[in-house]
């Protein structure tokens, strides 16, 4: 379709095309990776050279490369109605099937769902809800979001200052008001000498303190993702998220999940809402619904909450010019279809996580591990200094980064998060192709501690 070289594409890059979270003056001299086709669990670049996506793309191509009835419901729908508004009274039929399909799917208390065109837009969208939500309660003092530290929830102003990133605060002034922040459950960097349930209760516990800190008059709600994925793949002790919904019911604030990441699979079951046992009464969603083939999101809402906003609310006055795309919508619909139909996500939970969990927690025996944790098909691997006292390297991101860049020269998508190396598979990765990258790890491993 293009006709132009690996050369001339990353000059073209270069001149013209700024990529997120993105250093160019490096990318103009390193050049970018130029992928250019996909299918299953593989992606090829310019040059032909053949990848393991141990990602997902980024966290989001559940189904795999290359269904084809994803991309036949897309061009049907392109040819039929490819774009209307769901503004001025209006609907589509795709965009009214997703929504009975995704709630039918979504735990039972959660029938209503807003589309988004992104995760950062349905967290953008989850602030404006809950916020108008305690008003019409008669509370409009109940403004402040509660999140964590290191906790990513999208990039758009309101996401970013959710997210508790200092990386991100630093740039553009930084959260906006009315976000706080609490510790993460990291246990393996922060948990010091405490078991995992003790600290999932002790970190958890910071909520409580919160929200007595600021008054539980000024709270609106507390939002989390069930696994910090952008955090590092931070998969909270048991005790972590009981103690979280018991203080969210004491002191009645929301509960948001961020099931940007979670949702559709990805743990083994349907949403990690379900994997964790919460009670959440908004949930974003994204990546997984449509699994990257076309942008879309969504938050799900709660009986209670929608009631309020459609008995008590009049005009909601949010929305965006792709809410309910029909394309999306349609392509959407044969993405849930193939999880459903095909009965993805049961695989994942009965064969898939069980084989890779075996095989992922014995790499704890190479000298760079300090952990390797996992839960469904995501999991993380600690790289450290000294793993008999959970001693990190200095500057830390030198090793992971060394470490990603060795993935991909031996054909593997591994992404670093600091020193924490991080997958993501396609849900529809099979044994053998567990077996695949697992051996490559294991060598992109042997090659780091030879270069360090």
């Amino acid at each position: 379709m293009y006709n132009y070289n690996t050369e001339q594409l990353q000059d073209l890059d270069t001149r013209h095309y700024l990529h997120p979270f993105t250093d160019h003056g490096k990318l103009s001299i390193e050049k970018s990776r130029i992928i250019t086709r996909a299918n299953g669990v593989y992606l090829w670049d310019s040059d032909g050279n053949r990848y393991l996506d141990a990602m997902a793309g980024l966290w989001c191509v559940n189904v795999g490369y290359g269904r084809e009835e994803i991309a036949e419901a897309a061009n049907q729908q392109l040819r039929e109605l490819p774009y209307y508004n769901s503004f001025f009274k209006t609907a589509n039929p795709p965009a009214i099937e997703l929504s009975r399909l995704v709630c039918s799917l979504a735990p039972s208390h959660l029938n209503r769902v807003f589309f988004t065109g992104s995760g950062s837009e349905a967290n953008d969208t989850v602030v404006r809800m809950a916020r108008f939500y305690w008003s019409l309660k008669g509370f409009p003092n109940k403004n402040v979001i509660i999140s964590r530290h290191n906790a990513y929830h999208g990039s758009t102003l309101a996401a970013a200052s959710l997210g508790g990133m200092q990386a991100m605060h630093a740039q553009g002034g930084l959260p906006i008001p009315d976000i706080d922040h609490i510790g993460q459950p990291y246990w393996y960097q922060d948990g010091a000498d405490l078991l995992p349930d003790e600290f999932g209760e002790k970190i958890a516990d910071e909520l409580e303190h919160k929200i007595l800190e600021l008054g539980e008059d000024n709270v609106a709600a507390f939002i989390g993702e069930p696994i910090q994925g952008g955090g590092g793949v931070v998969i909270p002790p048991p005790t972590y998220w009981p103690r979280i919904q018991s203080i969210c019911d004491k002191y009645q604030i929301l509960l948001v999940a961020d099931e940007v990441i979670c949702g559709f699979g990805r743990t083994g079951e349907w949403f990690g809402s379900d994997y964790f046992g919460i009670d959440p009464d908004l949930m974003s969603i994204a990546k997984g619904l449509s699994s990257g083939y076309v942008p879309i999101g969504g938050v799900l809402v709660s009986d209670e909450v929608a009631s309020v906003l459609i008995e008590e609310g009049g005009e909601f006055n949010h929305g965006f010019t792709y809410s309910g795309h029909p394309v999306a919508a349609a392509a959407a619909i044969a993405n849930l279809n193939i999880l459903r139909d095909e009965g993805v996500v049961d695989r994942v939970r009965t064969e898939t996580a069980p084989y890779i969990a075996e095989k992922w927690k014995q790499l704890t025996s190479h000298p760079l591990v300090g952990e390797a944790r996992i839960a469904g098909l995501i999991g993380a691997l600690e790289l450290v200094k000294d793993k008999t006292r959970r001693q990190f390297f200095e500057d830390r991101g030198r090793v992971g980064t060394l470490c990603r860049d060795i993935c991909f020269d031996s054909g593997l998508v591994m992404r670093a998060i600091e020193d924490t190396m991080v997958i993501s598979p396609p849900l529809s990765i099979t044994t053998d192709e567990i077996d695949e990258l697992v051996d490559l790890v294991v060598h992109c491993l042997d090659q780091t501690l030879e270069l360090i």
